[in-house]
């Protein structure tokens, strides 16, 4: 099968490897219709995460399973999955307190699994997904082509803006300000209206993301960065500040900025994922600023967004800006990097 490796920095090619097969009777392999890049897959491309060997990359996907190992009970082969970013057991103390990154059995995508054995990127045709049972959410009937990229967001961005939001402590009424206009952040912009919010400033300097916030329901867009962004929200707010504050960026600038745009008493949720971030622990002391967050356990939502997505009352589906085939898939990689894309969808 094809399937796509990152090789060093700014080198992602999609080359032939060994097509997977069942090594453990919790596995299933999932034929994949839908994948995509993420912005955290940026990290490593632009080399702000270490690359020292070609290896499997990509996280999100949905599927239709095409064999399960003997232990496997709550999916069988034809059934439509959505994957999440990450497998786990969906019993264990720490998924039964709702933080299935953290699961104790599980792990990640593109990695070997405990015995050795490689769980396949999801940039690719077919993935062999550990723990089946506990990772992947079925859906009641098999989906068409116009509501894969609904469903792809489930496995990453949508949950993870909801993740940004619920950390926060998002409220009906709250005035709520996100920093970054990435699919994370535009799909927090999506949750936080979702979740009653009476004002989200969405933070973003270009065009099309201000639309796509707007559609989601953004109340206000936001252009400037730094100083000038936070001066913006303070005006915009009365003086007072944001009630909650989603990080979805994950640098040292975005967080300063999510924190100085929080009202006293305000939580940050932060999701984006850390690189060169310092918190000013003696600002937030004395404002009593909280930041909760980290990795999004998007198994925990995935059932509920699933069905808000089926029902047709949440539609994270414009995130996606463009659709490319896999083996394309270095192209998808320069258009993300280049901002010429907000998120692009692979087509085996």
């Amino acid at each position: 099968m094809f399937a796509t490796l990152l090789h060093a920095p700014g080198d992602v090619r999609v080359e032939q490897v060994e097509d997977p097969r069942l090594h453990a009777p919790t596995d299933a392999l999932v034929r994949v219709r839908a994948s995509c890049v993420c912005g955290s897959d940026l990290w490593p491309y632009r080399g702000a995460s270490p690359v020292s060997r070609p290896r499997r990359i990509g996280h999100e996907m949905v599927g239709t399973v095409e064999e399960v190992g003997a232990e496997v009970s709550s999916v069988r082969p034809g059934d439509f999955v959505i994957s999440p970013f990450t497998w786990s057991d969906n019993s264990c103390p720490h998924c039964l307190a709702g933080v299935h990154t953290a699961c104790a059995n599980g792990g990640g995508f593109g990695s070997p699994d405990r015995d050795g054995h490689l769980v396949d990127g999801c940039q690719g045709e077919v993935v062999r997904v550990p723990l089946a049972d506990g990772t992947l959410v079925a859906t009641p009937e098999q989906p068409g082509d116009e509501q894969l990229p609904a469903l792809l967001t489930l496995a990453d961005v949508m949950g993870t803006g909801w993740h940004a939001a619920a950390s926060a402590g998002v409220r009906p009424g709250h005035t709520v300000v996100v920093v970054g206009d990435g699919a994370v952040g535009l799909c927090g912009v999506l949750a936080a209206s979702r979740m009653g919010a009476g004002r989200v400033v969405a933070m973003s300097r270009h065009e099309p993301r201000q639309q796509v916030a707007r559609r989601f329901g953004a109340t206000d867009v936001v252009a400037e960065r730094g100083e000038e962004g936070v001066a913006a929200v303070r005006e915009l707010t009365g003086g007072v500040g944001a009630d909650a504050v989603l990080e979805c960026v994950g640098t040292g600038d975005a967080m300063v900025q999510a924190i100085d745009c929080a009202r006293p008493g305000a939580t940050v949720g932060y999701v984006g994922v850390p690189h060169g971030v310092e918190l000013p622990i003696r600002d937030m002391f004395s404002r009593n600023v909280h930041v909760a967050g980290g990795v999004a356990p998007v198994r925990a939502y995935l059932e509920q967004l699933r069905d808000d997505v089926l029902a047709g009352e949440l539609d994270p589906s414009p995130v996606f800006d463009r659709t490319l085939p896999l083996a394309e898939a270095p192209e998808a990689y320069r258009a993300m990097d280049e901002r010429r894309a907000i998120k692009v969808m692979l087509r085996p």
